[in-house]
């Protein structure tokens, strides 16, 4: 005698978050700026370009030279029509004294708890270091890059650079 036993379904409760790529709208979100004024990733869109960096924390060495990096080469940046915006879960009062500090022209936010982070999928380095991802997104609100390195710091900048270098190329190819 065969007995069938019912088949049964599982069902996900949890929805599995995946890391937006190239081709996906970046998520948007608020977070407060170095004065704690709140900053909308949605304030850019459609008039300028984005380069927004995940980094582990304010004045850790790779973090500083990384921001330096950025600053070195913000007028190139800010002349392609883009902006770059930092992100990190220091605290806006860590966030004003290190951009002082090393004279950063760009804004850096405040993602305390990570929220930001994890929204976007950005990988923690070595298991336990916040890491190192940067994201360039269209005036469109369109993810065009991503760039992951903990150690390799010049080529989250030199990436940027390119993918904004081609952007501004397809936005001359269509006037």
């Amino acid at each position: 005698m065969n007995i069938q036993r019912p088949q049964t379904q599982t069902i996900q409760t949890q929805q599995t978050q995946r890391r937006p790529g190239v081709g996906d709208r970046a998520p948007d979100f608020a977070l407060p700026n170095a004065a704690g004024e709140m900053v909308r990733l949605s304030d850019f869109r459609g008039k300028r370009d984005v380069v927004l960096y995940f980094y582990p924390k304010d004045n850790a060495a790779g973090c500083t030279a990384e921001a330096c990096a950025f600053r070195d080469r913000y007028d190139i940046i800010s002349e392609m029509d883009a902006e770059v915006i930092g992100v990190s879960g220091d605290s806006p009062t860590m966030h004003k004294w290190f951009a002082q500090q090393q004279r950063l022209p760009f804004l850096l936010l405040s993602d305390a708890g990570g929220v930001v982070r994890k929204r976007y999928g950005a990988p923690p380095a070595f298991g336990f270091l916040p890491g190192r991802v940067t994201y360039v997104i269209d005036k469109q609100g369109v993810i065009r890059n991503v760039y992951t390195s903990q150690l390799n710091i010049d080529r989250h900048v030199a990436q940027a650079l390119a993918t904004l270098r081609q952007l501004n190329a397809e936005a001359a190819e269509a006037e």
